[in-house]
C-alpha cells in the first residue's frame, strides 16, 4: 500500500489501483489537469502505475466527482466507465475472464469484488429469467458518489458483457443517485432503460448463456487469482455503527420514513439493540435520520434539475412544508434561499 493513502484507506477502506487506470489520460481528454484533481482528492499519482496498490475508497470516490466538477462534464463516470474493459480492472477483470463459464465468472466477480473494492456490498441476484447484479458503497461518510456509481455499472455491464457474448441482453439500469440533467445520455449509453433514486445500483440481464465456456477459461489460474484476492484485498476496514445506520436509512429514504425495525433488522440487530447501542454513542434513531436528510438536502440543493419538491419527496417528507422547516432548522434559512445565494457545497 502507498503511504501516502495509508491513514485515509485504514478509516474508509480501499480499492485497488486498477480503478484508476487510464483516468490521467481521461482527464486530460476531457480539458482538465489531471494532478489538480488528484490532489484535491488526496490521490497519490505514483498508484496509477501499480494496479495492486491501495487507495482510499473516500479518495477515489472524491477524484470521480471532482474529475467532474474541473471538467465540467456531469456524465464523467459514465463516460470513462463505457470504455472501460474488464482486462483494466486488474485481478477482479482477470478472474472473471480465466472462469470455466459465464455463470462461474458472474458468480465469483460479484462474491468478490468487495475484495477488489472494500466496504462494498456486490450480490447477483435471480430472478425468473434474469440476473441482477447489485452494487452499492456501505460507508455511510461517502456521501457524493454518483460518478463512481456511473462508472461501475459501465464496468459490470462490460464484464457481463464479455463473458456472455452473443447471449447478453441488458434488461435495464439502476442507479441509488436521483435522476440527473441530460439524463438520456444514460439509455443511449447503455442502450436500455434507466431508472434512478433506487435502493442499489444494478444492472439487470437475461440469464442466458450462462454455460458458455469462455475463451480464457484457465481452472488453475482461475483458482489462483481468486486465493492472489483474497490475499490482497484483506480485511474490510472497520465503520462505525452512525455510519452504517445513516448509510441504511439513505437507502430507505425515497420511500418515506425509515422504520428502525427496518434497519435495525437489515443490520443484523434486534431493534431494542440498535437503540441501545446508539444511545450508548449518545445518539438516538430520529437523531441518524435528520442527519442523513440534512446532509442530503444541501447536497441535492446543488442539482438544479431537482425541484424542492423532489427533494421533498426523496428525503421521505410528505409535504414540502415539512422538508422546509427541517432546513430552516438545520441552516437557518430556507431552501430555495439558500439554492439562490449559491453557498452548497456537496465536497
Amino acid at each position: 500500500m502507498n503511504g501516502a493513502n495509508q491513514p485515509a484507506s485504514a478509516k474508509t477502506g480501499h480499492v485497488l489501483a486498477a480503478v484508476c487506470c487510464g483516468i490521467d489520460h481521461f482527464i486530460r481528454a476531457e480539458g482538465a489537469d489531471p494532478d489538480r484533481v488528484l490532489g484535491k482528492a488526496g490521490v497519490d499519482d505514483r498508484v496509477l502505475a501499480d494496479p495492486l496498490a491501495a487507495v482510499s475508497l473516500a479518495s477515489f470516490v472524491d477524484m470521480m466527482e471532482g474529475g467532474a466538477a474541473e471538467t465540467g462534464n456531469g456524465h464523467f463516470g459514465l463516460l470513462f466507465g463505457q470504455q472501460f474493459q474488464p482486462l483494466a480492472l486488474g485481478l477482479i477483470g482477470e478472474l472473471a475472464l480465466a472462469a470455466p463459464s459465464a455463470g462461474a465468472a458472474l458468480a465469483a466477480f460479484a462474491k468478490l469484488f468487495p475484495l477488489h473494492q472494500q466496504n462494498t456490498q456486490t450480490r447477483l441476484v435471480q430472478e425468473p429469467g434474469l440476473l441482477r447484479l447489485e452494487y452499492r458503497i456501505l460507508d455511510g461518510k461517502i456521501w457524493a458518489r454518483r460518478q463512481d456509481a456511473e462508472l461501475t455499472m459501465g464496468m459490470f455491464a462490460n464484464v457481463a458483457r464479455q463473458v456472455l457474448g452473443p447471449d447478453y441482453a441488458l434488461e435495464d439500469v439502476w442507479f441509488e443517485h436521483p435522476r440527473p440533467e441530460q439524463s438520456r445520455a444514460h439509455e443511449r449509453a447503455f442502450d436500455a432503460p434507466v431508472f434512478f433514486a433506487s435502493p442499489t445500483n444494478a444492472i439487470t440481464f437475461r440469464a442466458r448463456g450462462l454455460d458458455r465456456k469462455l475463451p480464457g477459461a484457465d481452472p488453475a489460474r482461475f483458482a489462483a487469482i481468486a486465493a492472489r484476492l483474497q490475499a490482497i484485498g484483506g480485511e474490510p476496514a472497520k465503520m462505525t455503527l452512525n455510519s452504517a445506520v445513516c448509510n441504511e436509512i439513505r437507502r430507505l429514504l425515497p420511500e418515506g420514513y425509515p422504520q428502525v425495525e427496518l434497519v435495525a433488522e437489515n443490520l443484523g440487530f434486534a431493534r431494542w439493540t440498535l437503540q441501545r447501542r446508539l444511545a450508548e454513542r449518545g445518539l438516538s434513531f430520529s437523531d441518524c435520520v435528520d442527519q442523513v436528510r440534512a446532509k442530503l438536502g444541501r447536497m441535492y440543493l446543488s442539482e438544479p434539475q431537482l425541484s424542492i419538491g423532489a427533494i421533498s419527496d426523496l428525503l421521505g417528507y410528505s409535504e414540502i412544508s415539512a422538508f422546509s422547516r427541517a432546513f430552516r432548522r438545520w441552516y437557518g434559512v430556507a431552501p430555495d434561499a439558500m439554492r439562490r445565494s449559491h453557498r452548497t457545497d456537496i465536497y
